[in-house]
């Protein structure tokens, strides 16, 4: 499930910095009102139950492509000096029609080896297949398999931790997603916690995570196709007008936590951890 090993500090890790978009900025567990919690969040949560000592930044902010992860975040990312770092960019540039695998994984690359050269752990990530929760996922089905091998390619090159979530089928489980189907909700983003967590050994982790959720109804075609519908108006639509504006959801927007804080365990920012109603 992973390359490389944990290399934290006796005690555990002490300065937890997590690089990315808006998967890793935590959209979908919660809202804008309250605020997004996400995978880094819960997962900061879960160190900092075994280390309080720990300060944890999150520099991710959604939109952001991988070029921009490189150029906006590794130098400080690079400033607070993180014994742990995650990584988890290149699935905005992915769903465009023009994508450079080779590229794209370059530029993740370079913020890996970056960073592993400062004797950080390095954690970075896989991407499910689309195609298996979307219809129209599958226009993307060979471009990420090819991406997620040069990103296991580069990991194992750097010494980095993969999580690799294309080798589990229960995380293109629609349950574990939003309506936007782009990003995980926050049972998803639970378990996504959990996945780093297993893959980082820390105590009390496992890999029950890659087990399948219980079985559920499977909805019948007319009511698929009305989702269908609904997801191309609701969120199709608006994205595509996004990209004819050459405009991004993160336009001017800065990072939540550009700073190494103390991590409050007792915070619950955002939502539930229940599925969805209508995760199709």
């Amino acid at each position: 499930m992973s390359s490389g090993e944990s290399t934290g500090p006796a005690g555990g890790h002490r300065r937890f910095v997590a690089l990315g978009d808006s998967q890793t900025e935590g959209l979908n567990d919660g809202d804008e009102l309250r605020g997004f919690r996400g995978w880094a969040d819960r997962l900061a949560e879960q160190l900092a139950a075994a280390q309080p000592e720990l300060r944890y930044a999150n520099l991710a902010v959604r939109g952001r492509r991988a070029h921009e992860v490189r150029a906006e975040q590794l130098s400080p990312a690079l400033a607070l000096a993180p014994d742990l770092a995650t990584v988890m960019a290149g699935v905005n540039d992915l769903i465009r029609p023009r994508f450079d695998a080779a590229a794209v994984a370059g530029h993740v690359e370079h913020v890996l080896g970056v960073l592993a050269e400062t004797g950080a752990t390095v954690v970075t990530f896989t991407y499910p297949d689309p195609g298996l929760r979307m219809t129209a996922g599958r226009l993307l089905t060979a471009r990420t398999r090819e991406f997620n091998e040069r990103i296991r390619v580069a990991a194992r090159r750097h010494g980095a931790v993969v999580v690799d979530l294309s080798a589990h089928p229960v995380t293109s489980d629609p349950r574990l997603w939003s309506s936007d189907r782009l990003h995980l909700n926050s049972v998803g983003h639970t378990l996504l916690a959990t996945a780093v967590a297993d893959a980082l050994a820390l105590p009390g982790s496992d890999s029950a995570w890659t087990r399948p959720l219980a079985p559920r109804p499977v909805p019948g075609g007319w009511r698929r196709a009305g989702a269908e519908l609904r997801w191309a108006a609701d969120f199709v639509g608006p994205w595509l007008m996004r990209r004819i504006r050459g405009r991004s959801s993160g336009d001017g927007r800065q990072a939540k936590r550009p700073a190494l804080t103390p991590v409050d365990r007792s915070a619950a920012a955002g939502g539930n951890d229940e599925p969805e109603s209508d995760p199709v």
